[in-house]
C-alpha cells in the first residue's frame, strides 16, 4: 500500500481525526494491546494454528478460514479501527488501508469513503436480521441435508447413523433453513423439502437471528471490512463463529466423537431440546455482537461523510 494519498480525496490533518474520535494511542499502549490479542488467539486457537501449519486438517474449525476465504492473519493481527492515530506504527504502513497522518499512522479515510457502500450493505443485512425474531426449530438439518440422497460427503468423517439412517432422518422431520448460504449446498432432492425456496436476492428477507450461520457471518462481516473494524470486535465475533460452528458440527450427521466433540442428536426429542438450549444461548451472544457491530458500521458511515 502506498502511504501518500489517494488522488482526488480531501486532505484530512490528525487533528481532525482526533476530534473525531479523541483517541491517539503510544507505541507502548498500541503494543501492549497487540500483544494481548495475540494472546487471547492463542487461549482460543493456537493449538489449531500451529497443527494448521504443519498440514493438519480440521473438519470443524477449517470451515472458518476454507468457507469464508479467510486467513489466520485476519484473527491474528491487531487493528486499532478507524479513526484510532498510533504512533510510531510504520510497519503498519505496509498494510492494505492505512497511510500516515502528521507524525502518527492511521486507516485512511479515503480507504473508508472507498468501503462505504460495503459498509452500508452490511449494516442494512444486520438491521434486517435484527429486527426478526429468533427461530430455533431448524436443529440443524442443513447438514444432514447436504448429503441426503448422495453418495458424497462434505467431511472426512463417518456418518453417525449410516446413509439410510441419515436419509430417513430428513424424511422424518421438515426441513425449516434460513440461510441461503447453507440452502445453496442441500443436495437436489433435498431442495424441495426446505420449506421455502431461498435465493441470494431474498436474502436481506429470509435472514433471522436464531440460525448459527447467520451468527457465524458476523466474523465474515468484521474481516472483509478490516482494518476499518477493531480486532477486539472482530475477536469476540470469531470466538462466537467458532462456538456456533462447533455446535454445527455436532449437530451433523457426522461422527466427530474422535475430535472431542460429543454429538447433539437431533433425530432424538432429547438432542433436539439440548440444541434448541445451545443454539439459543449463541443466538443471544450472536445479537449482542449484533448490535455492537450494526453500531460501529453506523459510526463508520457517519464519520464517512463528516472527514
Amino acid at each position: 500500500m502506498s502511504a501518500t494519498r489517494p488522488i482526488g480525496c480531501d486532505p484530512v490533518t490528525s487533528t481532525e481525526i482526533r476530534r473525531s474520535t479523541g483517541r491517539c494511542l503510544q507505541s507502548a499502549q498500541w503494543r501492549a494491546l497487540r500483544d494481548d490479542h495475540r494472546g487471547r488467539v492463542d487461549d482460543l486457537i493456537g493449538p489449531y494454528l500451529r497443527a494448521r501449519k504443519n498440514g493438519a486438517k480440521h473438519p470443524v474449525i477449517d470451515f472458518l478460514f476454507t468457507y469464508y476465504s479467510s486467513r489466520p492473519a485476519h484473527v491474528t493481527r491487531w487493528h486499532p479501527g478507524f479513526g484510532v492515530l498510533l504512533e510510531e506504527a510504520d510497519d503498519y504502513l505496509v498494510l492494505r488501508g492505512y497511510q500516515r497522518l502528521d507524525d502518527t499512522v492511521t486507516v485512511d479515510p479515503g480507504f473508508l469513503r472507498s468501503r462505504a457502500g460495503a459498509v452500508g450493505a452490511t449494516a442494512a443485512l444486520l438491521r434486517a436480521t435484527a429486527s426478526r425474531p429468533a427461530r430455533l426449530g431448524c436443529f440443524g438439518l442443513h447438514e444432514w441435508a447436504m448429503v441426503y440422497r448422495t453418495t458424497e460427503k462434505r467431511h472426512d468423517a463417518p456418518l453417525r447413523l449410516g446413509r439410510a439412517g441419515t436419509d430417513a432422518v430428513v424424511e422424518e422431520m421438515p426441513l425449516r433453513c434460513t440461510h441461503f448460504d447453507a440452502f445453496r449446498f442441500f443436495t437436489p432432492k433435498a431442495r424441495p423439502r426446505n420449506e421455502a425456496e431461498l435465493t441470494r436476492d431474498r436474502q436481506i428477507r429470509d435472514e433471522q437471528p436464531g440460525c448459527l450461520h447467520t451468527t457465524m457471518d458476523l466474523y465474515r462481516a468484521c474481516f472483509t471490512l478490516a482494518p476499518l473494524i477493531d480486532s477486539d470486535l472482530t475477536l469476540a465475533c470469531f470466538g462466537s463463529a467458532l462456538r456456533a460452528r462447533e455446535l454445527d458440527m455436532r449437530a451433523s450427521p457426522y461422527d466427530l466423537t474422535a475430535l472431542g466433540y460429543d454429538p447433539v442428536p437431533v433425530e432424538t426429542a432429547a438432542g433436539r431440546a439440548q440444541y434448541v438450549r445451545e443454539q439459543s444461548t449463541i443466538a443471544e451472544d450472536g445479537s449482542v455482537l449484533r448490535a455492537a457491530l450494526s453500531q460501529r458500521l453506523s459510526d463508520l458511515l457517519a464519520l464517512s461523510n463528516r472527514l
